[in-house]
C-alpha cells in the first residue's frame, strides 16, 4: 500500500496549526514550556500541570506501532477502493501517539513494537498530512 490522500482536511484552530506544521514539512507536537511536556492531540492547556504555555516542536518522525484495527467495509466512499485498510496507533520515541496509517505494508503484516517513522505529504500552503513507513531496526 502506497499512501495517497482522499480527502484534504478543512482544520481550524489548534488543528489547524497542526495540519500548517505538516505543510511545512514537520512533523511537530505542542511541548509544553513549564513542564516540558508533550501534548497530541492538540489543546490549550497542559494534562500534566495546567500550563498554557506551549510552542509547536519538531519530533523524531520514529516510533512503534502501538495497536491498530483494520477496516474491512468501505463506510467512507474515499476510501471504498483501499479496504481493507488499518487505522493505526504509533506511539512515538517522545511518549505521544499518534492515530495515522502506514503505508508501505498489508495490514496483516502488522505488529505490535514494529518499528515506524513518519513521512509527511504536502497537501496545499496551509495543510500536510503524515503517514508511516516500517524502518529497519
Amino acid at each position: 500500500m502506497s499512501f495517497t490522500p482522499r480527502f484534504t482536511p478543512n482544520p481550524d484552530g489548534l488543528a489547524a496549526e497542526f495540519y500548517a506544521e505538516l505543510a511545512r514539512g514537520a512533523l511537530a507536537l505542542q511541548r509544553c514550556e513549564d513542564c516540558r511536556g508533550w501534548r497530541h492531540p492538540p489543546r490549550i492547556v497542559c494534562a500534566r500541570c495546567g500550563s498554557e504555555r506551549w510552542r509547536w516542536t519538531p519530533v523524531s518522525g520514529r516510533g512503534v506501532v502501538y495497536t491498530w484495527t483494520v477496516t474491512h467495509q468501505p463506510m467512507a466512499p474515499p476510501f471504498a477502493e483501499d479496504v481493507p485498510y488499518a487505522v493505526v496507533v504509533v506511539e512515538l520515541e517522545e511518549g505521544p501517539r499518534i492515530v495515522t496509517a502506514v503505508g508501505e505494508l498489508e495490514p496483516s503484516a502488522l505488529a505490535i513494537g514494529l518499528p515506524v517513522e513518519a513521512r509527511v505529504v504536502h497537501v496545499s500552503e496551509t495543510v500536510g498530512l503524515h503517514y508511516f513507513v516500517p524502518r529497519s531496526r
